[in-house]
C-alpha cells in the first residue's frame, strides 16, 4: 500500500490549474505547422497542368507517342 500512497499524495500535492490550458500551446503550435505545411501542398495543385500545351507540342515535333 505504500506505493498507492505516494499516488495519492503527490496526486494532491500537485497544484496544476487547468490541465487543458496548460497544453494549449502545443495544439496551436501544432495547428500552425500543419496550416504552414497546407499551404505548401496546396500551392502544387497545378503544377501538372502548367506546361501540358508545351508537352504536347514537343510530342508532336518528337514524333513520340507516350
Amino acid at each position: 500500500m505504500h506505493f498507492a500512497t505516494a499516488i495519492a499524495t503527490l496526486a494532491a500535492e500537485s497544484e496544476h490549474g487547468n490541465v487543458a490550458l496548460e497544453t494549449l500551446p502545443f495544439g496551436l503550435v501544432a495547428f500552425g505547422i500543419f496550416g504552414v505545411l497546407a499551404l505548401v501542398a496546396a500551392s502544387y495543385r497545378n503544377v501538372a497542368n502548367r506546361h501540358a500545351d508545351a508537352s504536347e507540342h514537343v510530342d508532336g515535333e518528337a514524333g513520340h507517342g507516350h
